[in-house]
């Protein structure tokens, strides 16, 4: 084989006696193996691509390999890149004679892989190897359109991905998920949760720390995410959250209580919904604040005419779920509020109560009810109650972390096997 000679390691040590009657130790050696520069590994490394100087492409279908040739040779490292900087995980032998990926590669990029290897001394070698993939010539792109609009939201706020085209697949999901990154400043532990073949929200595992940056980005584009299908473009997003505020409405005492940063700030005396209308219970998101909305009975099937029937405008609306649940001005009930529920399930206030409350939280935080009769608020179809899936449950709705044990991602995953995207 061609290969520079090895390097040896030669130790010698000299006493040395001076006349004063003190001993001095000297001992030196040569170049130790981890210290010489790496010899050039090209002739022992096997890649199933094209050859230096070929400009063939490689099929992002099949997998990347990268073997040695000589049996005092071994792989110690490899490691793959994409000139966006997206890795490519793999596996090596655990004698080192064969490397393979194990994600799939993206199509129309260009990569890097570096190469290190070891001989049987200790000496280091090194091969770099670029190669271009291919484009397929017909293939549908799938899109990701991440929510919600760039701003400032309370720390309930759900991250949400939605797809262009539905996947259905563990695997295609499994690839889809890991290349929906999000991260925080401060960082905390969060996971995806599959709703549905087209939809994704994503949550930390307590809620959003106050005033943290939030950014959620797509690695998708490029990467062949099933049969005809292949990851496109996505618009990366940028939020931030404020303060923490949450409002805890409690239907049995009927008064709810806003905290702010885990400091009580406001008591509210409130009334809830009345029996045949009870709020539900569990905790809700803000999704949208109105300052007069027009409320009739016949939007949540109460006949017109009947006894419960109204059509009256409500103002300082805070809307908490898509069904028409909203905290607002009920100066018709000043009454009862602190003291009874009689609510068609909206939680009341005074005019001046509603305005506060109103002016003082913002979409995506947090209004909890406790103690009412009513159902539980549902986990996704009637705003946000992802806050009311226990944290192994969301995990289980994860094509990624899904089945694994719980804990903090690991913030960077062993060389020889780094994430794809």
């Amino acid at each position: 084989m061609n290969h520079v000679p090895r390097i040896r390691t030669v130790v010698s040590c000299a006493t040395l006696v001076v006349a004063f009657g003190a001993a001095t130790t000297a001992c030196g050696s040569d170049s130790h193996p981890l210290a010489a520069k790496p010899y050039d590994a090209a002739g022992l490394i096997s890649f199933n691509g094209p050859v230096e100087g070929d400009s063939s492409k490689v099929d992002p279908d099949k997998p990347l390999e990268i073997t040695v040739n000589d049996d005092d040779e071994r792989i110690t490292d490899v490691t793959a890149t994409d000139a966006t900087g997206r890795y490519v995980s793999g596996e090596l032998a655990a004698d080192g004679t064969r490397w393979h990926s194990t994600s799939a590669l993206a199509a129309g990029a260009h990569y890097t892989v570096q190469v290190s290897t070891e001989d049987e001394d200790g000496a280091q070698g090194r091969k770099s190897i670029g190669f271009d993939t291919t484009t397929p010539k017909a293939k549908k792109t799938l899109g990701v359109t991440f929510g919600p609009d760039a701003g400032e939201y309370g720390v309930g706020q759900p991250v949400t991905a939605q797809l262009s085209a539905p996947v259905k697949d563990k695997a295609a999901r499994t690839i889809v998920e890991r290349a929906l990154r999000v991260d925080s400043t401060p960082a905390t532990e969060g996971a995806w949760h599959w709703v549905d073949d087209k939809t994704l929200h994503y949550r930390p595992k307590e809620y959003w720390p106050a005033h943290a940056t939030i950014q959620a980005h797509s690695n998708l584009k490029g990467v062949k995410v099933g049969a005809g299908l292949w990851g496109g473009d996505a618009k990366p997003l940028t939020l931030t959250t404020g303060d923490q505020l949450v409002a805890l409405t409690d239907a049995g005492t009927h008064i709810m209580t806003v905290y702010k940063n885990g400091a009580a700030i406001n008591k509210i005396p409130i009334t809830t919904g009345k029996p045949g209308f009870e709020t539900r219970n569990g905790v809700k998101v803000v999704l949208s604040k109105e300052y007069v909305v027009r409320m009739r009975g016949t939007t949540v099937g109460i006949a017109e005419g009947s006894s419960d029937s109204y059509d009256l405008p409500v103002y300082y609306a805070t809307r908490v779920t898509w069904s028409g649940e909203y905290v607002h001005a009920a100066p018709w009930s000043v009454g009862s509020q602190g003291y009874a529920n009689v609510s068609h399930g909206c939680t009341g206030m005074s005019t001046s109560n509603a305005a506060w409350f109103f002016n003082h939280v913002r979409v995506g935080d947090i209004v909890k009810v406790v103690n009412s009769n009513g159902a539980q608020m549902a986990a996704f179809d009637n705003g946000f109650g992802d806050w009311n899936v226990s944290w192994a449950n969301w995990r289980s709705g994860s094509a990624l972390v899904g089945g694994t044990p719980d804990g903090p991602p690991v913030a960077e995953k062993a060389r020889l096997r780094p994430e794809s995207v």
